[in-house]
């Protein structure tokens, strides 16, 4: 069977190709000259299927939707503290070139204009660029010289910008240099496909669906979408969020990428820009995908299953002492956990087995992890002995064959479901 999927995924641009009235960058002489009727989307998912239609092998420069990649990297590199010391996060309610700064902190309000995105370049040099954006990408990421020698041309405005940050002390660097490289970093050329893949390591909590590589940290990739959410699309992100409700960034060349947590990214391109300087048919088109698959992050999903699959007791040797097997499922998370820690409320004090059956599991989260922990140790300290089948390790406890969950006996940890007591 051939996949539905690209064939919506063309069914949606052709919905959208037929009004396009943006005006190209223009201020750009080499962006001037693109041909407007380019059109393509890509998607890629967390387990790396990747899909793209239109013109999906036509090759462009990233320009800002550099700028929440630069954004990770010199998270990973420097740390949130140090980072918000040049760079806040706040809405800037401006243009994306605005030449202006927050004016109780003299920093950039955010790292999505270019006051800030500048900013965060100077935390960076050029092989850490080179280097971090091929791992997003999965492949090396080649400069537009062209493209390159004609913003840096024009980039009068970025250079005011650029001393104006010197002249705070938000940076040491030589504008002039500075500019130099952050203009490099906007003329790496991609396709919507390296975008997609792109957005889908943030989405991926940092790990690259591809590859496999652990690209960022996962609270990078929390950071990262945070401030694509609230000031990704400039002075438009408020109605971008309310009609679309993806992380997203777009480019004045016409790209725009969305980062949608857990799912998957997203790219398109349009070269034509509206006022904001975000793609117009860009944003149709991310509005038709928002609609129809439910994608917005505020859309309320169903009540969450329960964590607990099956609940038997049983008094297998006949001497009046029961066990109590818990067999759980999905994601062990804050939400399951708390109604599993309601289930063993119920567990009297005693000298019973408790069985925690993790073979459904799919996922572990670390809030999920200390909570089931705790309940053991409560258990444990209760009279109870706990023991958990863990045949896939969840719980990342190696060839351990117990667990110390403090205060009393340590839980015993059974690899496989049929070594289960």
């Amino acid at each position: 069977m051939r996949s539905p999927l690209p064939d919506y995924m063309t069914e949606v641009l052709e919905a959208c190709s037929d009004e396009d009235d943006g005006e190209l960058a223009a201020y750009i002489p080499e962006l001037a000259e693109a041909d407007p009727s380019r059109l393509a989307l890509a998607l890629a998912t967390p387990d790396g299927t990747r899909y793209a239609v239109g013109d999906a092998d036509v090759r462009f420069t990233i320009q800002s939707i550099s700028k929440p990649f630069a954004y990770a990297l010199a998270l990973v590199d420097h740390g949130l503290d140090a980072v918000l010391e040049h760079v806040g996060v706040e809405p800037s309610g401006e243009a994306f070139n605005e030449i202006s700064l927050d004016p109780s902190t003299n920093r950039p309000l955010n790292p999505m204009i270019n006051a800030g995105a500048i900013t965060v370049h100077s935390l960076l040099d050029a092989d850490r660029v080179a280097a971090g954006f091929a791992a997003f990408a999965g492949r090396d990421l080649e400069v537009d010289e062209q493209v390159y020698a004609s913003e840096l041309a024009t980039a009068d405005r970025n250079h005011a910008i650029a001393y104006m940050l010197r002249n705070h002390g938000i940076i040491d660097a030589d504008p002039h240099a500075v500019v130099d490289g952050y203009t490099r970093q906007c003329s790496l050329l991609v396709d919507v496909g390296d975008l997609a893949v792109m957005a889908a390591t943030l989405a991926n909590a940092g790990t690259h669906p591809v590859t496999g590589e652990q690209v960022v940290p996962r609270w990078v990739a929390r950071q990262t979408l945070a401030v694509m959410t609230t000031c990704g699309m400039y002075d438009a992100a408020g109605d971008w969020f309310t009609t679309v409700g993806i992380p997203a960034k777009s480019g004045v060349s016409g790209g725009l990428i969305g980062a949608l947590p857990g799912k998957g990214g997203f790219a398109a391109l349009s070269p034509r820009l509206d006022r904001h300087g975000n793609s117009t048919r860009g944003v149709r088109i991310f509005e038709r995908l928002s609609g129809d698959m439910g994608m917005h992050l505020m859309e309320v999903p169903p009540a969450a299953r329960p964590l607990t699959h099956g609940h038997a007791s049983a008094d297998h040797d006949g001497d009046g002492e029961t066990e109590s097997v818990y067999e759980l499922q999905g994601s062990v998370d804050f939400v399951g956990m708390e109604r599993l820690l309601v289930e063993l409320e119920q567990e009297d004090e005693g000298a019973r087995e408790i069985v925690l059956d993790l073979a459904r599991v799919h996922e572990v989260r670390d809030v999920g992890r200390r909570m089931l922990l705790e309940g053991a140790r409560r258990l444990v300290l209760d009279g109870h002995s706990v023991t958990f089948v863990d045949p896939d390790d969840m719980l990342e406890t190696g060839d351990a064959g117990v667990i110390d969950v403090g205060d009393g006996p340590e839980a015993q940890v059974m690899r496989e479901r049929d070594s289960r007591p």
